[in-house]
């Protein structure tokens, strides 16, 4: 399939770039001086074939490749849900919280307070070898009160689910409640423009989440089967409304963003208690506060219509809507007002986003550099985390400027503390 180079004569006059794909819906792109892969424009163009795309796809300056559609998409159906497109960390996303602390506030010694917060937030994961049987690593031997709480939230709509699919209920469902995970995820204690102290957490789902992701993906690619339907990608496969499993992923992936929304909150009130520990100075939290997903699908109205949005590694930003962009480890991260910007879905990026892959960057780059990159963080720099250096992440600056329609900074964070699994 041909793609469009990106060229001037191709971009609005507000400077978004618009892609025209043989037989499909318009692409729209917030990417002006961000790189973005050709890979990534293929993704986008096969995407728009699909017949119940919605007025255009809307593309955000973190897009790279991802499986089946691009991360950093925002893609509108209607009368049909794409599992691969939501992702298997159904309902990923971010948690900050202000509180009254302030910089002269935190101990010198901040290897104290990191290693205070991994303490009480079960993080990384087990290696995946038949030697290990025990329990995971990053998951709970005996959950705290907080978790069994969260947990009683949840428990009767997941037996609901698990009733009609019962492989789901073998998932560690609530042991990882509360917990981090590993690769991007992150939890960290950051600093704002005038030195007050904020937290922030970046999870999702967790195991029941990719479980659940993974389940109904392969159910999509059954019917796809079953019914013979030609699809421009596999992993675009699609449940169209009126279908035996379409109403069942509707009901669990709401659950799993209830999941990832509840998981994040735990931490937060760990990470917090872990603070109080630490730190001598009394202090309150949830001064402002966000807890906003990029990886989930919900019903929204859009241009008169009622639509399915699928936001693939992107951030809700309806007017006046506060949202959370990270920059990667090393980097500042943002706090944002959303502007509703009708023509990107009310929708803003999730991050800086990869300019290459995690193979590469383990290849291009060493433990001394994460120590560069890093300098001033207290935070792992050992081999295990090279691939999440910022060097293989987008100039998070050029991300965004070239999305200042639609949001505006409220407030830009610089981590003191990172914690990652």
């Amino acid at each position: 399939m041909k793609h469009k180079d990106s060229k001037q004569d191709n971009r609005t006059a507000s400077g978004i770039e618009l892609l025209s794909p043989a037989g499909g819906k318009p692409v729209k792109m917030w990417t002006q001086g961000v790189p973005v892969e050709p890979e990534a424009r293929q993704q986008l163009e096969k995407l728009a074939q699909l017949p119940f795309v919605f007025h255009h796809v809307a593309v955000m300056p973190d897009v790279h490749v991802g499986k089946g559609s691009t991360i950093g998409s925002v893609i509108p159906t209607l009368g049909a849900v794409i599992p691969a497109a939501v992702g298997v960390d159904i309902g990923c996303g971010m948690m900050a919280a202000k509180t009254t602390l302030r910089a002269d506030d935190l101990p010198d010694n901040l290897s104290g307070l990191r290693s205070a917060i991994e303490q009480v937030v079960p993080h990384g994961m087990s290696p995946k070898t038949r030697q290990h049987k025990g329990r995971d690593a990053g998951s709970w031997n005996n959950p705290p009160p907080p978790v069994d709480a969260g947990w009683a939230r949840l428990k009767d709509e997941f037996d609901a689910i698990c009733r009609k699919y019962p492989k789901l209920r073998g998932t560690n469902h609530h042991k990882h409640l509360g917990t981090l995970g590993s690769g991007n995820h992150f939890v960290e204690v950051c600093l704002d423009e005038e030195g007050s102290v904020w937290v922030m957490l970046h999870s999702g789902s967790r195991g029941v989440g990719n479980a659940i992701g993974t389940h109904f993906i392969e159910l999509a690619r059954q019917d796809m089967r079953r019914h013979m339907v030609n699809l421009p990608d596999q992993d675009l496969a699609y449940l169209e409304e009126g279908t035996e499993h379409y109403d069942d992923y509707v009901e669990a992936v709401g659950w799993a963003q209830k999941f990832a929304r509840i998981n994040r909150e735990v931490m937060m009130h760990n990470v917090i208690r872990a603070m109080r520990e630490v730190i001598p100075q009394g202090f309150e939290t949830h001064v402002e506060a966000v807890n906003c997903h990029h990886n989930y699908v919900q019903k929204e109205k859009h241009f008169g219509k009622d639509v399915f949005v699928t936001r693939k590694g992107a951030v809700s930003a309806r007017e006046g809507e506060l949202g959370i962009i990270p920059g990667s480890m090393g980097a500042k991260s943002f706090i944002v007002r959303g502007k509703g910007n009708p023509e990107s879905f009310n929708s803003c990026s999730h991050g800086a986003g990869r300019v290459m892959s995690r193979t590469e960057a383990k290849r291009r780059f060493t433990k001394a550099d994460v120590e560069r990159a890093t300098r001033g963080v207290e935070s792992r720099k050992d081999e295990g985390v090279i691939d999440e250096i910022p060097m293989a992440y987008k100039d998070i600056d050029a991300v965004m400027h070239a999305q200042r329609d639609l949001v505006e900074v409220v407030h830009t964070l610089k981590q003191v503390v990172c914690v990652k699994g």
